[in-house]
């Protein structure tokens, strides 16, 4: 049943003009980006040469899209989520759905598989942009890779986030900047690092996890902190629908 309403979520995402003009956009802005990036690289590609390759086409212009990505991203997916459960709400289909011989633990995962195979969809599309270096070079496979999985760990928790958010409320805007506002707090909570000293909130922060990966960094610490941090809000969100099931 999980893949049933995933398909189903999917479905009705791609049937959302919404989520095309998302899609579009995003590759848009990322693809401008990139073609900076590459503009940069062919200006300082003399010098590089002088670097004993330590600095290749994949350390200037396919790590710092990934990370351009991120920040685009984290302004696009509240606008993906935020239908999620609201719109069940606002149609008066949640009691329907939430009474449904499911559990709410099914019917969550369902809903947030939908979503995530969404915005992987987007990261593929992404993925290609680097990858068309090939046609004129080689890339460093491992860096590309270890981008690729930071940003799909990093998406999962955006996805997750959403998702809890638009348990919530019945308006769009209120779930849209809900999850803006979450995820930001916990990408800037580096900010609350003094010096050199770490700390709690330093350690929570989305964005001390995921800049390790853009540098090729892989730290089985890092992916235990996104794999806890996406099943924190799914937990969550299943908390908050047994609450509507026993309230109704």
């Amino acid at each position: 049943m999980i893949l049933t309403i995933a398909r189903h979520e999917l479905r009705r995402l791609f049937l959302s003009p919404l989520a095309w003009i998302i899609l579009a956009v995003v590759e848009f802005i990322l693809a401008w980006m990139f073609l900076q990036h590459v503009e940069s690289f062919l200006t300082i590609q003399s010098q590089l040469l002088g670097m004993n390759g330590e600095y290749g086409v994949t350390e200037v212009v396919a790590s710092p899209l990934f990370g351009n990505a991120a920040i685009v991203l984290l302004l696009v997916v509240p606008l993906i989520s935020m239908r999620l459960f609201t719109e069940e709400r606002r149609n008066k289909t949640l009691p329907l759905l939430i009474s449904a011989p499911l559990s709410m633990t099914e019917i969550v995962l369902g809903k947030y598989l939908g979503l995530y195979t969404f915005l992987l969809i987007q990261l593929l599309l992404i993925a290609l942009m680097p990858l068309s270096l090939l046609a004129g070079g080689g890339l460093d496979f491992g860096l590309l890779a270890s981008c690729l999985l930071g940003l799909a760990l990093l998406l999962g928790g955006f996805a997750a986030v959403g998702l809890f958010m638009s348990t919530l409320t019945q308006h769009q805007t209120v779930a849209a900047v809900s999850t803006f506002g979450t995820l930001l707090f916990f990408w800037l909570l580096d900010w609350a690092r003094v010096g050199g000293d770490g700390g709690v909130l330093p350690y929570l922060s989305l964005l001390n996890h995921t800049e390790p990966f853009l540098k090729g960094l892989f730290d089985t610490r890092d992916v235990v902190y996104h794999l806890l941090f996406t099943a924190t809000f799914l937990a969550l969100s299943v908390r908050r629908l047994d609450m509507d099931r026993l309230g109704g």
